[in-house]
């Protein structure tokens, strides 16, 4: 897919493929908005029903589209949608934390040689000398990109300069899975795909978590990656006995440390609750899993940022360090 003439194209954008949007979930607007920031034409690749390619579409963007057979999951058409996506040479690769998306993104990526990123907030195209000017001429320019990424649910904003070809996983917020505003660019072409899927069936397992687990929970305590070691979740674990209450997670802590099983993880892919009371300890709040504690009576939060997002949906919060706050908390209530 080629650009139009009246594109504003950077430097990157110039001389590969442009930017590609790869889609499987319905976050897919936080991606756009930062595939967008590469100043070139965005071209997406759809892999999910015919209403989710057609809503990419009517944001301007022109569509690969793959219907997932039934029983099939998005992640079997992985392989051959990264051959599509690598024939057009892309600058850049753009796609969610969702799951799938992260699998077909990573993919696309290993076969361009992209370098991953994830946590993309946005994104600016640069240009790279490569070689000295001679005679008057230019000098060689290389594609390169400026990307500022999120790094601690948010807390720290980091800025990386890397050359092309580079893949960016964007964090997506609750309101990014609403209905898009109109668009005044033309609605994009939305082309089937007749692609091969892998070898992979989709099959449904009930949760080994016994009844009466983190969904029926009348108080939950959750701790994220402010508990500084393993050995520190024996103090939370103290605290939820104190309580009486089921123990969780934020994501980082289940999928990144391991220290909880996944069943405990708390946010938007992981556990919904709706305790009467939900404790977060040395949790920042990120959208994704403020999203899972939405039913939640009362949020009380212990942090030792008085700026971190999870005080602004907190009906009471303590700020301070959790390892001084948390045993005066267990001392009080043993009494």
């Amino acid at each position: 897919m080629s650009a139009g003439p009246g594109d504003a194209r950077g430097p990157a954008g110039a001389r590969e493929g442009g930017a590609w949007l790869v889609v499987a979930d319905a976050g897919w607007r936080a991606a756009l908005r930062v595939a967008r920031g590469a100043r070139s034409e965005v071209s997406a690749v759809v892999v999910g029903p015919r209403p989710l390619a057609d809503a990419v579409a009517a944001a301007g963007v022109p569509v690969l589209w793959v219907e997932p057979g039934t029983g099939t999951p998005a992640e079997a058409y992985a392989g051959a949608l990264a051959v599509q996506v690598a024939a057009e040479q892309p600058a850049l690769l753009v796609g969610t934390g969702h799951p799938a998306s992260r699998v077909l993104l990573g993919a696309a990526a290993a076969l361009v040689g992209a370098r991953l990123l994830t946590g993309a907030v946005d994104v600016v195209p640069v240009a790279v000398a490569t070689g000295a000017a001679g005679g008057g001429g230019t000098g060689a320019v290389a594609p390169a990109w400026t990307v500022r990424r999120a790094l601690l649910d948010g807390a720290v904003v980091e800025t990386v300069d890397s050359p092309a070809p580079l893949a960016l996983v964007v964090d997506v917020a609750a309101e990014d899975e609403d209905e898009g505003a109109a668009t005044a660019l033309s609605p994009g072409t939305v082309r089937p795909l007749a692609a091969a899927p892998a070898a992979m069936t989709l099959s449904t397992v009930p949760s080994a978590e016994p009844a009466g687990g983190l969904e029926d929970a009348r108080v939950v305590v959750a701790f994220g990656r402010g508990v500084r070691s393993r050995d520190d979740v024996a103090l939370i674990e103290r605290l939820a006995d104190a309580l009486g209450a089921e123990l969780a997670c934020s994501m980082p802590v289940a999928d990144d440390r391991g220290w909880l099983d996944r069943s405990r993880y708390v946010g938007r892919s992981g556990r919904h609750i709706a305790p009467r009371l939900y404790l977060a300890v040395g949790i920042s709040g990120a959208p994704q899993h403020l999203e899972g504690v939405r039913g939640a009576k009362v949020v009380a939060a212990v942090d030792q940022d008085r700026a971190a997002r999870i005080f602004r949906v907190a009906d009471y919060g303590a700020v301070g360090d959790l390892y001084e706050v948390v045993p005066a908390l267990i001392t009080a209530l043993q009494r």
